[in-house]
């Protein structure tokens, strides 16, 4: 059975994120999600392959930083290169875990009818 979605409002996201700043709050994730690390390596991988992120637009831009003559073009380059893929990284990542959330939700509540 499908869990119906949820929408939030931009406040409720606020305050969640206000909330995880605790670091008492990010000790049982950490535990989890160290655990689960291998296999959410995969979907990300997975996801950001089918996204498109590492196609040959990526690799042209590869090629292109690494081929820059300039040595401070080239690490300026780079570093934009590198701070593209950790952004693109982390809305993935984050998309993931979101899916993650409504995968367990949807679990617990199955738990919850057959006790």
């Amino acid at each position: 059975m499908a869990m119906p979605r949820r929408t939030y409002t931009a406040v409720e996201v606020d305050a969640a994120v206000a909330r995880l700043e605790d670091p008492q709050r990010m000790l049982h994730a950490t535990e989890i999600v160290t655990h689960a690390a291998p296999s959410l390596a995969r979907v990300l991988d997975g996801a950001l392959a089918d996204g498109g992120w590492y196609g040959s637009a990526h690799e042209e831009l590869l090629l292109r930083a690494s081929a820059e003559p300039d040595p401070a073009e080239r690490l300026a380059a780079i570093r934009a290169l590198v701070d593209e893929q950790t952004r693109v990284g982390m809305l993935v990542g984050v998309a993931v875990g979101f899916e993650l959330a409504g995968e367990l939700a949807g679990t617990e509540q199955t738990m919850t009818k057959e006790s």
